[in-house]
C-alpha cells in the first residue's frame, strides 16, 4: 500500500485536512465573508454578545431569518453586566451572497456572529483577519527556517574538518539559549514606531533565526549517513560541485523526515507569534492576530463577563495546532518504510 492509499484512509489526517482547509481558505476570503471592515466600530455597539437569530417576529409569525438592531444600555455598578436595548421595530432581514458578501442585512440590524470587542468592531471579521497574520506567520516561518537548516547542516556534514567544527560549535550555542527568552528580548528591542508590516517581517525573521539550529543538527546527521552511498560518489566522481550533490542528491533523501517535521513545527511558529502578540511584542493594534486579541484574556472582566472574546481566538488557536499535529503524525506513519512494504 502506497504513502498515499495509507494517508488517504487514515480519519484524523482528513480530520486535519478539513479543519486546516477551512481555516485557510476563510482568512484568504475574509473580505468576502462579513460586511463589515477590520476596524469598523458600530455606535453604541461595544461588547456585544453573539447576535441572537430570529425566525418569528413579535407576533408569532414566521418571517425569515433576521435581526434586530441592538445597542448596549447602562452598566449595572453592582455586578457589572450591561443591559441589552433591542428596538423590535426595526426587523433585518438576512441574506446570503448580497453585494458581494457571504451574509448581509438589509436593515439597520448587524448580524455580528461572534459579537464585538471594547471598540463595537466585529469579532469575525477580526478573527478572520488575524488569522491571515496568525496563519501565514507559520508557514513563512517554517519555511525559512528549515531552509537555512537544511543548508547548513547539509554543507556541515558533507563538507566535514574545520567548517563542520565551527557551524556544530554555533549551533550549540544556539540551542543552549532558552528561545522563549530570546524571543521575547529580541522583540522588546524593536523600535515602537515601526509599522505592523515591518514588525511582521522581524517577528518572522527572529524566530527563524532561533529555530534552524536543532534542524541542522538532525540534517548533518543523516548526511554523513548519506554521503558515504554509491550514488553520492558517483556524482562526486563525475565532477558535480559539492552544492549541487547536496541539494540534488543529497537533500532530496531527507525529504520525508523533512516533510513530517515541518508539518509538527508550524503550529510552533503561530504558537510563539500568539504569546509575543499576547505579552504586547508582537503585531499590534489596531491590527488583529489571534495573539493579540488573545491578550483581553488578562482583563478579569472580560473574562467573567464577555468570554467569548477570549474564547473565539483561544479555540482558533488549539485547533489549528491538533490539526497541523494530527496531520503531522498522518504523514509519518504513512510515510513509515515499513508500513509502504506492507
Amino acid at each position: 500500500m502506497t504513502w498515499w492509499k495509507r494517508l488517504r484512509a487514515n480519519p484524523l489526517a482528513w480530520i486535519g485536512i478539513v479543519i486546516l482547509t477551512i481555516f485557510y481558505a476563510a482568512a484568504l476570503l475574509a473580505d468576502l465573508i462579513t460586511p463589515y471592515g477590520v476596524n469598523e466600530s458600530a455606535k453604541n455597539g461595544s461588547l456585544l454578545p453573539p447576535t441572537q437569530i430570529y425566525w418569528q417576529d413579535q407576533q408569532g409569525q414566521f418571517i425569515g431569518a433576521h435581526v434586530y438592531p441592538t445597542t448596549q444600555g447602562k452598566v449595572d455598578l453592582d455586578t457589572g453586566d450591561r443591559a441589552l436595548i433591542i428596538d423590535y421595530t426595526k426587523p433585518s432581514k438576512i441574506q446570503l451572497l448580497s453585494n458581494g458578501k457571504l451574509f448581509n442585512t438589509n436593515g439597520e440590524g448587524r448580524l455580528n456572529l461572534l459579537g464585538t470587542d471594547e471598540q463595537g468592531r466585529d469579532q469575525l471579521t477580526r478573527l478572520l483577519h488575524g488569522g491571515r497574520i496568525s496563519l501565514l506567520i507559520g508557514i513563512i516561518g517554517t519555511t525559512i527556517s528549515y531552509t537555512i537548516g537544511c543548508l547548513v547542516g547539509g554543507i556541515s556534514g558533507y563538507v566535514g574538518g574545520w567548517l563542520d567544527l565551527v557551524l556544530m560549535r554555533f549551533v550549540e550555542v544556539l540551542m543552549s539559549v532558552p528561545s522563549i527568552y530570546l524571543l521575547v528580548a529580541l522583540a522588546a528591542i524593536l523600535p515602537p514606531q515601526i509599522s505592523n508590516t515591518q514588525r511582521f517581517a522581524l517577528i518572522i525573521a527572529i524566530i527563524s533565526f532561533v529555530s534552524w539550529a536543532g534542524l541542522a543538527r538532525i540534517i548533518r546527521g543523516q548526511v554523513l549517513s548519506i554521503k558515504e552511498q554509491p550514488f553520492v560518489m558517483s556524482a562526486r566522481a563525475s565532477g558535480a560541485s559539492p552544492l549541487r550533490i547536496i541539494t540534488t542528491h543529497i537533500l532530496p533523501q531527507t525529504f520525508t523526515f523533512i516533510i513530517i517535521s515541518a508539518t509538527l513545527d508550524i503550529p510552533r511558529f503561530i504558537v510563539v507569534e500568539a504569546v509575543l502578540s499576547l505579552v504586547g511584542l508582537g503585531i499590534q493594534p489596531p491590527d488583529p492576530s489571534w495573539g493579540n486579541m488573545l491578550s483581553l484574556s488578562t482583563n478579569a472582566s472580560i473574562l467573567i463577563l464577555q468570554p467569548w472574546l477570549v474564547w473565539f481566538p483561544a479555540l482558533a488557536i488549539v485547533l489549528t495546532v491538533l490539526s497541523f499535529n494530527l496531520l503531522g503524525d498522518s504523514l509519518r506513519d504513512a510515510l513509515d518504510p515499513k508500513n509502504i512494504r506492507q
